[in-house]
C-alpha cells in the first residue's frame, strides 16, 4: 500500500497498522475522512477471455471486487465516484505519471464489480505501451492497481461482527487512476483466463527499462513512483 496527503510531494509505502491509525485520527462522523488521502490500493486486472467485446487490441477487464485483500481492506464497488476518471480514462504502468499512458480504458462502470475495457496503444507510436499489451495478451503480466483518493470509510468491530475478515471497507472513495503492474495488492488479481492454472501472477523476465528525465536507465518493474521525486503522482507534484 503506498499514500499521499496534500503536504507531501509523493507516495510512500504504509504499513496496515500505520494506515489504520491514519485513518481513525482523521475520520469524522459518518466515517467521512477530514484530511485528503490519495492510496495506491487494491486492485483487480482479471482478463474475460469469453467477453463478446474481446478483440486482437481490446480486452474486458475487471478493475476492483469486493474481496478483502492482502491488507484486510475491502472497496465497496458501489461507493465509486468515476465522473472525473470518464472525462480522462487512461492506463498507467505502475501508477507512473511521468510515463504517457499505454492504454486507455472505455465502458468502465462500477456494478457487483468495477469494471471496463482496456485498448493498448499502437506499436506504430507507443512501442513500450503495445509491449506491455504484448506481455498482458501473453499472460506474462497479469495483475493491476487502482490509484482513488479516499472519502469515507467503516471501521469493522470484530466483536459484533467476527466472520468479517477485513479491518476497515472503503465506503465512498474517488477513482483517480488504474494501473497495469507486476504485483497488485489484491490477492485475487490476475487474469480471469488463467485463474485456473495458477494462483499467483508472473513477473516480467525481461524487466522493463526506460530512460527518466535524467537520462539514467531506470528499472520501472516495481513501483518506480517511490524511487523518484520525478514521479509525482496523481498530480504530478
Amino acid at each position: 500500500m503506498f499514500y499521499r496527503t496534500k503536504e507531501m510531494n509523493r507516495y510512500e509505502r504504509i504499513g496496515h497498522k500505520s494506515l489504520m491509525e491514519f485513518l481513525r485520527k482523521h475520520t469524522g462522523t459518518g466515517g467521512k475522512l477530514r484530511e485528503e488521502i490519495e492510496l495506491v490500493s487494491s486492485g483487480i486486472l482479471m482478463k474475460d477471455a469469453d467477453h463478446a467485446g474481446n478483440t486482437g487490441d481490446t480486452f474486458h477487464w475487471i478493475f476492483s471486487t469486493y474481496d478483502s485483500d492482502r491488507v484486510d481492506e475491502r472497496i465497496d464497488q458501489n461507493g465509486w465516484d468515476l465522473e472525473h476518471y470518464l472525462m480522462n480514462p487512461v492506463v498507467l504502468w505502475a501508477h507512473n505519471h511521468c510515463i504517457p499512458a499505454i492504454a486507455v480504458a472505455s465502458d468502465v462502470e462500477a456494478k457487483d464489480t468495477l469494471t471496463g475495457t482496456i485498448r493498448f496503444n499502437d506499436k506504430a507510436y507507443d512501442e513500450f505501451g503495445w509491449g506491455i499489451g504484448e506481455r498482458v495478451k501473453n499472460g506474462i503480466i497479469r495483475s493491476g492497481s487502482v490509484g482513488l483518493r479516499l472519502l469515507e470509510v467503516e471501521f469493522i468491530d470484530h466483536r459484533h461482527n467476527p466472520e468479517e475478515k477485513c479491518d476497515v471497507i472503503f465506503r465512498k472513495q474517488e477513482l483517480l487512476e488504474f494501473s497495469i503492474c507486476n504485483v497488485p495488492a489484491n490477492p485475487f488479481a490476475l487474469q480471469m483466463d488463467s485463474l485456473q492454472t495458477s494462483s499467483q501472477g508472473e513477473s516480467d523476465p525481461t524487466g522493463l527499462s526506460l530512460q527518466d528525465r535524467t537520462g539514467t536507465n531506470r528499472k520501472t518493474s516495481f513501483w518506480p513512483l517511490t524511487n523518484d521525486s520525478l514521479y509525482g503522482g496523481i498530480h504530478g507534484r
